[in-house]
């Protein structure tokens, strides 16, 4: 008869959520595993009298030997494994198990997995805590300053008399050489520069001041030392600059015609412009003000939570951030090797820097839990279906697709409830 499998369970003392469940995989299901693994492995196998694929098992055994097939039926087995460890350990997993391989022969396979599963969680106060909502308020001055920007968005560039000034645009050609040859990405057309925005290689706006249109100008710089570019990076390098037009920023009159341009519905007049500007900013600051409150609600009440929180779980949400970060350089086209460079950092300092905001991520998410617990808050199938769709119209996605990438209804399901618990933190909070 086959042997069972097998399965232990020891909790690691370093932390009284962190278990190490041991599986013995053995007799028919390794037996099986191993068959499996012979078939992929044998595919692509050529032995001296047969055809590829067709090596019968005891030559490729007698070859190749029995251990070459080991690790392949342990990857088949792994899932299985974690799952008769979890279903025989009644352990509820809360981050991705780590899995190490104690040992392996012809009998069987045994894995070792550490399950982290979540911690005791004591909110001693989240009622009455002392935390206000600042007031928000908008300004004449802040008003001002907003027309200002909306005003330099809309100015208009006219052509000027005489010399390029810091601030002025001017229309140039330019090629550059290293050593007296041409570089790529260093020649262009009517390029419009701003003189002043630091759009080019230090020193290089800064020479054209003086110029008018029509003239033409060697100027030197060096690339800066973190420059993309390996072959130009630290290196000297001319560029001779034609400058065909030299243009000046004009500021808008509020007359009609900028309200035409504006294009704001009801919009036409300064008076109704400024009262649009003045509701903006207010809801503005509104959020931001709420945000704010959440945020000290929060911390509030993390200040009177007890849990002992494993490293694994601020580890692995971690990784999440950086992930998240990684995709915010992406989007503006810094790989994490081009930032490390330019902020001459590693992956240990990014991983530090979010440390703090990943324990704080993992401690809200598990006093919320508990508060969502203690309050009874519950969410229906009802209304989370509901909420997915509103989303769904939003992101105009058909309903399954936006589930499908938001993680199903159980998570629309739990995201309302924690806005549903922090309503709650605001309402015994007021």
């Amino acid at each position: 008869m086959a042997k069972k499998t097998e399965t232990t369970e020891k909790t690691v003392k370093k932390n009284q959520n962190v278990h190490e469940v041991v599986v013995k995989i053995e007799g028919d299901s390794w037996t099986k595993a191993m068959d499996e693994a012979f078939q992929e492995k044998v595919k692509n196998v050529t032995v001296d009298g047969f055809r590829k694929g067709k090596v019968p098992r005891n030559v490729f055994e007698k070859k190749f030997g029995k251990e070459s097939l080991y690790f392949e039926a342990a990857d088949h087995v792994l899932q299985i494994a974690y799952e008769k460890a979890l279903d025989d350990s009644k352990l509820i997993p809360v981050v991705q198990p780590a899995v190490d391989l104690k040992s392996i022969d012809e009998s069987g396979v045994e894995f070792s997995f550490k399950i982290v599963t979540k911690p005791e969680v004591t909110v001693k106060k989240y009622k009455g805590l002392k935390v206000t909502k600042e007031e928000v308020k908008v300004t004449k001055e802040e008003i001002n300053h907003e027309l200002g920007h909306l005003l330099e968005r809309y100015e208009e560039a006219v052509t000027k008399e005489g010399k390029i000034e810091n601030g002025n645009i001017a229309i140039i050609d330019f090629l550059g050489k290293k050593d007296g040859v041409a570089f790529d990405g260093g020649k262009g057309e009517n390029y419009s520069l701003e003189i002043g925005s630091n759009t080019f290689i230090p020193g290089f706006e800064e020479q054209l001041i003086g110029l008018k249109a029509g003239e033409t100008k060697e100027i030197e710089v060096t690339f800066p030392e973190e420059y993309p570019s390996e072959d130009l990076k630290g290196q000297k390098a001319t560029f001779e600059v034609t400058v065909h037009e030299v243009k000046e920023k004009k500021q808008r009159e509020l007359d009609k015609d900028f309200f035409e341009d504006l294009g704001m519905e009801g919009i036409d007049s300064e008076e109704s412009l400024r009262k649009e500007l003045e509701e903006n900013i207010k809801a503005q600051k509104e959020m931001d003000a709420e945000n704010k409150y959440v945020d000290r609600l929060m911390e509030e009440v993390g200040k009177n939570t007890e849990v002992d929180i494993p490293e694994e779980m601020v580890e692995e949400e971690t990784d999440r951030l950086v992930g998240r970060f990684e995709e915010q350089m992406k989007m503006q086209g810094v790989s994490l090797d081009l930032y490390y460079q330019i902020t001459k950092s590693s992956e240990k300092d990014l991983r530090s820097q979010m440390e703090k905001e990943a324990f704080s991520h993992v401690l809200y998410r598990l006093m919320l839990e508990e508060i969502m617990t203690l309050e009874k808050v519950e969410i229906t199938d009802e209304e989370a279906s509901k909420e997915a769709e509103e989303l769904a119209k939003r992101y105009q996605m058909e309903k399954d697709a936006f589930l499908a990438q938001f993680g199903g209804l159980d998570m629309i399901k739990y995201d309302l409830e924690m806005r549903k618990v922090i309503d709650l933190l605001k309402e015994y909070n007021k």
